[in-house]
């Protein structure tokens, strides 16, 4: 082969089939997904820049910029109206129910996809017919069976245990979470070729080893994917929190519930609009933690 051949470059055919065409289809797509994107990225701005503003700039045009940054407002807000107390409570109640959730999540979905015992499939249509109960309609189940334990441990606990208590609050946000969270692990587990296992069995690992050394790392795209939905779930729930947490110690959506209540009628919509970014800062910032690992491959590693 001469050399002017071996230098020769070959140029991608242009037509139909190239990747960078442009396409009545592909032109249309994107075209939604600006629009889409608009939709989502204009009101959370306009949001934050509102929570700048002075209580008298809301009286002119909502487009204007804010004469400068009105830092009191979110004081106000995290201070005066106890959004601080209930970003707490959030906080804490959201991060446990998280770690609850994976602690039995994770094993039940591995055994599930590796393993076959009596009483799998049974176990595995139960945990798919959770999938279609919305945990809304049998808040006020769980709330009677909670008040009916505080009877029986009335005794040792005058003023309750199980309701208004963020540890139980978080328990019920767990259990609830559970069957999306394994039918998404347990898919995914499935999905790991098997070669990976026969060589960790050959090195004489055992089955836990297996499992925590080898398989959860493999997983944390689809384990990042149920924490995010997860955290999503419970970061913006209302009706549970407000059926269950019957005392001071609320939720942060409850709490921005009362304060948008009670800032319309004073009129003072800067303080609204910063509890509405105090709400928000935690989500970008879990969103832009996870975002990374649901971009990974599952075959991280690989076999040598």
């Amino acid at each position: 082969m001469s050399q002017a051949s071996k230098n020769k470059v070959i140029k991608p055919a242009k037509g139909r089939g190239s990747v960078n065409s442009w396409t009545v289809g592909r032109t249309v797509g994107q075209i939604v997904l600006v629009i889409c994107a608009l939709t989502i990225f204009v009101p959370v701005v306009w949001v934050f820049f509102a929570s700048f503003k002075d209580k008298s700039e809301f009286y002119g045009s909502p487009w204007t910029m804010p004469k400068g940054l009105h830092w009191q407002n979110f004081v106000d807000a995290f201070q005066d109206a106890h959004l601080g107390q209930y970003f707490g409570t959030s906080v804490f109640v959201t991060a446990l129910a998280m770690v609850l959730c994976l602690i039995v999540a994770l094993p039940c979905s591995y055994v599930m996809a590796r393993f076959d015992f009596p009483g799998k499939k049974i176990l595995k249509i139960a945990i798919q017919g959770g999938l279609f109960i919305n945990v809304n309609y049998i808040v006020v189940p769980i709330f009677l069976m909670l008040v009916d334990a505080d009877k029986l441990v009335y005794e040792i606990f005058p003023d309750g245990f199980f309701v208004n208590n963020p540890v139980m609050l978080a328990v019920v946000y767990a259990a609830t979470s559970l069957p999306f969270t394994v039918f998404l692990l347990q898919d995914f587990f499935a999905s790991i070729p098997k070669d990976f296992e026969e060589a960790a069995l050959i090195d004489g690992a055992s089955q836990f080893k297996i499992m925590t050394r080898i398989f959860f790392p493999m997983a944390m795209p689809a384990i990042s994917m149920s924490m995010l939905f997860n955290f999503l779930s419970y970061w913006n729930d209302y009706i549970i929190s407000m059926t269950l947490m019957t005392g001071d110690n609320r939720t942060i959506q409850v709490g921005l519930l009362n304060l948008m209540q009670t800032q319309k009628a004073a009129t003072n919509y800067g303080r609204l609009y910063a509890g509405m970014v105090i709400v928000m800062v935690p989500v970008l910032i879990f969103y832009a933690i996870v975002q990374k690992k649901l971009l990974q491959t599952s075959t991280m590693g690989g076999l040598k």
